[in-house]
């Protein structure tokens, strides 16, 4: 897939390029998280961990594969949570050297919060587009976002407590 500059025709039809498109879509999302983050007084990378732990108590090192970012960034943003009270760490019962970070009950009902608002905000979002693409968006984005994270060494599937549909 190339993405070419929009040109007459593509602005008379109202349609960016799909880098542009992608971009702008990003800083919409992001601007969703960021303002439902802010109201439970959490950074956008907080947010992002809380949204993890959510469906899976990972070791130290795969959270901080899962998140992008190097160990001991994790460990500092582990501390701060658990601080809160929203995050504990436990052993690994398979690992002694291994500690798993896992969600408190406050935490849960933090994260639980955060996401059905953002939910909420994202799905009138949605709600602009006709249904058929509506329909349509869920598997691309579903195979995009697996075979990204697949080509980094990430199983978005491994570790799950519950498990995700396989997109259509």
């Amino acid at each position: 897939m190339t993405s070419r500059p929009a040109g007459p025709s593509a602005a008379a039809a109202g349609q960016l390029n799909v880098v542009d498109g992608l971009a702008q879509l990003a800083f919409v999302v992001y601007g969703m998280i960021e303002l439902r983050a802010a109201e439970h007084d959490l950074s956008v990378t907080q947010a992002r961990l809380l949204g993890v732990l959510r469906d899976r108590t990972p070791t130290m090192n795969e959270l901080a594969r899962l998140l992008g970012l190097d160990k001991s960034s994790v460990t500092g943003l582990v501390d701060r949570a658990e601080r809160r009270g929203l995050v504990v760490r436990t052993p690994s019962a398979d690992d002694r050297r291994a500690v798993l970070a896992g969600l408190t009950d406050e935490g849960r009902s933090l994260v639980s919060q955060a996401a059905a608002g953002f939910g909420t905000d994202l799905t009138a979002t949605l709600d602009l587009l006709a249904p058929a693409d509506r329909d349509l968006l869920p598997g691309i984005v579903s195979r995009l976002l697996v075979a990204y994270a697949a080509r980094h060494g990430v199983d978005l599937f491994a570790g799950l407590s519950t498990q995700v549909p396989a997109a259509d």
